[in-house]
């Protein structure tokens, strides 16, 4: 990929906590309005390479280059919407003052914080629940909330930590419409997700095991790299044959 098309790359990051090695040299580039999946079991690392992405941890090793500026760079923050995989919100607050909290965090002036705030909830379908203290919401509503924040200045890389968890197959499929149309508009999202249906609808996967990459390309690369016709089974197959 040339460089003004290249909106994450990462050579070489190793992490290691205690004697636990979460990132071991792992590289990757991805491109401007890309939907690239992070496909691996709970462990694997996805989480902790997401949180040096958006600098949350600091690499023992390597480098990260995010929107054109090399990381640690604060002022990249303003372009990068974060969803982690535990809501982070404030319980005491309600849906619609949460998400135009982090309206305000990203320096939206109040118009403009308002009709992103109205234009989120509307997107994770949680208008008619605007006025709800977030205290009193499922778990999966909650994750619609937490999209919500990460949503809410638009950002140009959107970082998602297995966005999908407790939502409904219908909100999920709708979701995942919204991903590919912010794609086409030039958004880059990067996804991790244990689940093989979420991954076929990632342009470019990562399959990640014991912090290594173990194989990078599309659904259908990988299955004929692996010589099996599903995803799953092929993960299975380059994780034997590459551990």
């Amino acid at each position: 990929m040339s460089a003004p098309s290249v909106a994450v790359s990462v050579e070489g990051l190793t992490k290691t906590f205690g004697s636990i090695r979460a990132l071991d040299g792992v590289s990757l580039t991805v491109g401007t309005g890309e939907i690239y999946g992070l496909l691996g079991p709970n462990g694997a690392g996805k989480t902790t390479l997401i949180r040096s992405l958006v600098g949350l941890i600091t690499a023992d090793t390597g480098t990260v280059t995010v929107l054109g500026r090399r990381l640690p760079d604060r002022a990249v923050l303003a372009e990068v919407g974060y969803m982690p995989q535990s809501p982070a919100l404030y319980a005491d607050l309600t849906v619609e003052e949460n998400v135009n909290f982090f309206a305000a965090v990203h320096d939206l002036d109040r118009p403009s914080a308002a009709r992103s705030t109205a234009d989120a909830l509307e997107l994770v379908d949680l208008s008619p629940r605007r006025r709800s203290v977030v205290a009193t919401l499922s778990g999966g509503m909650r994750q619609r909330v937490s999209l919500a924040c990460a949503l809410v200045h638009r950002p140009r890389l959107l970082l998602l930590d297995e966005p999908t968890v407790g939502v409904d197959p219908q909100l999920r499929a709708e979701l995942w419409r919204q991903f590919t149309t912010m794609s086409g508009e030039g958004t880059t999202i990067i996804v991790s997700s244990h689940v093989m249906d979420e991954a076929e609808r990632c342009g470019r996967l990562g399959l990640v095991r014991f912090g290594r990459m173990l194989a990078e390309g599309t659904s259908a690369e990988l299955r004929r790299l692996a010589g099996v016709e599903r995803l799953e089974d092929a993960f299975l197959v380059l994780s034997e044959s590459r551990s």
